[in-house]
Order: C-alpha cells, then structure tokens, then sequence
C-alpha cells in the first residue's frame, strides 16, 4: 500500500487541509456528529454545503464517502501514492476505497484507516478481509484498560489499529491474522505517530515465548457456523467460542509478573452454569473480573450479525438463520453472553475469581475501576488483625441513601452507592453504614468497629465478626481505600 514517506506526505496534507479531529468537529457540530455515529450523512452533507474549501474537500473524500472533483485535489502531495495503492480511485471525480477518520484520545489525536462504513441505509456484503474501523465494541475497549504506563503492551488482534492509539506503553506489538487489517493499521498508526511492531499471525503465534505486561484485545469472538465465506475480522473459524477461550487460557504463558489482559468478547451459555465454564478457563496464578453485560437468545444473537454481514433482505437469509439455529441446536448453545474480561498475573495460589452478571449502566471509562479492583485483592485479604489495624477511608465518589417511609423516624434501607466506575450499591445495615460513615483515614478499622458496638450496646466480638467480612467486600469492590 503506502510506504513510510507516503504515509508522512499524507500527514502533512490531512494537516494542511485542517482534517484533524477538533476542526472537523466544529465544522460540522453535534448534530452532524451524532448522525454519523448512526452512520447518516444528512446533517455532515448540509453543514457543509457546497463550500469547496480543503477542509470541505477531505471531510467528503475521506468520511462522506463523496467524490471530489480532481483539480479540488492536486495540491495534494500523496495523491499520487494513494492513487497508486488503489486507495483514492477515479479521473475527474476522485472517490476514497477506504475511511480516514479523525480520532483522539487522551494520549494523542490522529486517524484511524479501515475499510468504508456502509452509509445512509446502503448494504453491501463486506469483502472476507473487511477491516472494521472505531466501533462500539472497539470504542469500548479503549475505556476498559486502566491507566497507567505500561511496559511492553500486545494489542492482540489489531485491526484498524484503534488500541494503539489509546496506549501509553514504552513498547507496542500488534498482530493479526489478516494481512489486510496490518497494512491499514499501519497507516492508522503511521499517520498517528505511534510506533509499533506490526506482526501477521492467529492469536499468541507471533508472540512465542514473550510476555507482556498488559495483552488487550476484542478478538473475532463472533460464534457461527463452520463456513467458507467467513469474516476474518469476527469470526475466528474455532467451534463455538474456542477462541475466547484460547485467547483467556492463552493468557497465563504470555503475561508478565503483574500483567493485564483484558477482553472483550462473547461467550457460549449452555446448560452448565456459565460462571463455572468461564472459570475453567482462567490460567493459575491468575486474578479475574468478568461481568457478563448482555445475555441474548440465539434469534436476536443471529439477527444482529446476519445484517451485519450484509444478509438482510438477501435469498440466502433464511438459509443462513437455520443453518446457525442448527449450529447452536447441535452445539447446546442455549444463548450467547457479551461482556467485559480482565486478568491480573498476581501469582496468587488462591486466586481471586469474580465471576458475574452486571448488565446495570456504568460510568465510562471503567479502565481504572477494573484496575482498582485487581489491585485490591491483596489489601482485601489481609489478615484479621492487619486488617483491623489498618485505617481505610471511604471513596470520594460514594454517597448514601436513605429510603424510607415519609415522616418514619428512621430510614428503613440504607444504601451505599458509587458515584463513579461500575456503580456498584450495597445496602447496608445500621452498623456498617456507621462503620463506614466514621472511616476517614484517622484511625484503626478496628477501633471504629469497637466504638461502633459501644454507641448500638452490642458484643464487640460478634459486630467484629458481623461487619469483618462486608468490610473486606466494600475494600475489594472500591467503597474503601487505604487511608
């Protein structure tokens, strides 16, 4: 496709025609925004009217999906190149093979590369090697990774090159199976000045015998159907959802001593207890969260990626939905599950598996919440007298509720509640809502507990042994911090 000074001339013209994420944002305003987020470009079209300005020029080459008449672009120095690669085609009016979108993050502003988005309603059968560009689940993952800076980073299944771009890493791997998916993530990366070592390959192949100290990943997690015309970037061609579990089970040879890795992905739900399928997935050694978002029926599961690959409406619609209804028959897939997967290399013989449903809204990004509960298991699990005598304060983001009866002397529900991450609630009883409403950093867990049980007139032993436990549960989840 490009090489390096191509990918650099085009820079320099995206640049030049004020194509940047800020500029093109307040071209075209919220509106706009939205609709193409929706993927219609009514409201783009009329913000920007029949101004043939260069920035006009670029947002309707390269978003819109629009030609543009040749001499609109001559000034351009990558012309030529793009022309060349196949990626810009025509004579007079010039038409984009690919999508060059701006994209930003809180590390860098840039572009992302990937094949064209289906627009106003059109549908189309993607190529076999489609390259998706910023999706939701993509765009999701970005704000499930915690924030901090990382070693070596493996941004596992790279695609477009969307992760890269998020990460604050010293040194970046990025593999995929598709050829295509490294040459555009090479000019997403490129043009983003991010430097990364591009390597094609299935899942931990091109990693042999490395380890990184955080592996992120939204691999082809969708389950179908053996099939011939698959789609590289979703399907990963293993039997029901083996891939998820080789990228899970994986994990453990390729991650560093405190490393990460985080997914987001699919799984089958069979008539085993989907927590424990998934927690025989989990390497040694190795802490997890897992929160199942969504739980679909085969029938909706199928719709949504039969009109993903373009079948809706097709002859081969209904042949293809009870060719998959038979595939999940055979296979006992009863539903599918959507959600979220982090690991933390703690080296713990008893690791720490929570493993459950949170379909509830949450507060984005996640990323630190989900690196705050690793990093809690251990001071959860102190012993009983550390963890008595060490002082702990509540989150800033934590407010309590009261729900009751108007006029009734006293509350009949005392609710903990986070303001912040996954929004977790906890109803609390009288004595830890005291417990925890005196935990300021000041003084000892254990000597609030004692003069807690002093003011109720309860057995100082028994409250201990009461509220210990929910303590250590209100440390994990992120209610309470060390003082």
């Amino acid at each position: 496709m490009l090489d390096d000074s191509a990918i650099d001339r085009l820079r320099e013209d995206l640049l030049a025609s004020d194509y940047t994420l800020e500029a093109v944002s307040a071209r075209l305003g919220d509106a706009a925004l939205a609709g193409l987020g929706r993927n219609t470009t009514v409201a783009a079209l009329r913000a920007i009217g029949s101004a043939d300005d260069p920035q006009a020029n670029a947002i309707r080459l390269w978003l819109l999906q629009r030609p543009v008449p040749a001499e609109h672009l001559r000034g351009w120095a990558s012309l030529p190149a793009l022309q060349e690669a196949g990626l810009v085609e025509g004579t007079e009016g010039l038409r984009a093979t690919i999508e060059l979108k701006p994209h930003g993050s809180d590390r860098r502003d840039g572009w992302i590369c990937s094949d064209p988005t289906p627009l106003d309603g059109r549908v189309g059968r993607p190529r076999p090697d489609f390259v998706l560009g910023a999706s939701p689940a993509s765009t999701t993952l970005t704000q499930l990774v915690p924030p901090r800076r990382y070693g070596r980073v493996l941004d596992l299944g790279t695609g477009c090159g969307i992760q890269a771009l998020h990460l604050d890493a010293e040194e970046i791997v990025a593999t995929d199976l598709n050829p295509r998916a490294l040459e555009l993530a090479r000019i997403s990366l490129g043009l983003s000045g991010v430097v990364a070592d591009l390597r094609e390959g299935s899942l931990y192949e091109p990693v042999a015998r490395e380890r990184f100290d955080l592996i992120v990943t939204n691999p082809p997690y969708v389950i179908s159907p053996p099939s011939a015309d698959r789609l590289v970037y979703r399907e990963g061609g293993f039997a029901g959802d083996g891939l998820m579990r080789q990228v899970v089970a994986g994990a453990g040879e390729h991650l560093a001593d405190d490393g990460l890795l985080i997914v987001l992905g699919n799984w089958a739900v069979t008539d085993e207890p989907w927590e424990e399928r998934l927690a025989g997935w989990m390497p040694q050694g190795c802490d997890a969260l897992v929160l199942q978002r969504e739980l679909l029926d085969p029938y909706e599961y199928i719709e949504i990626w039969l009109a993903d690959a373009g079948l809706a409406g097709s002859r081969e619609y209904a042949h293809r939905y009870a060719e998959w209804l038979d595939y999940f028959a055979s296979t006992g897939i009863e539903a599918v599950g959507l959600g979220w997967l982090a690991l933390h290399r703690s080296g713990r013989a008893a690791p720490e598996l929570r493993i459950e449903e949170w379909p509830h809204a949450v507060h984005h990004p996640v990323g630190k919440a989900i690196g705050d509960f690793l990093d809690a298991v251990g001071p959860a699990r102190l012993s009983d007298s550390d963890f008595l005598a060490a002082r702990w304060r509540v989150h800033p983001g934590v407010v309590q509720e009261t729900i009751g009866t108007p006029g009734a002397a006293d509350p009949q529900h005392l609710v903990l509640r986070q303001q912040f991450g996954l929004g977790r609630a906890v109803e609390a009883g009288t004595a830890l809502a005291a417990v925890v409403g005196a935990c300021d950093g000041e003084l000892p867990a254990g000597v609030l507990v004692g003069a807690v049980a002093g003011l109720l007139d309860a057995d100082p032993q028994a409250l201990r042994d009461e509220v210990l436990p929910q303590l250590r549960r209100l440390v994990l989840d992120g209610y309470l911090l060390p003082g």
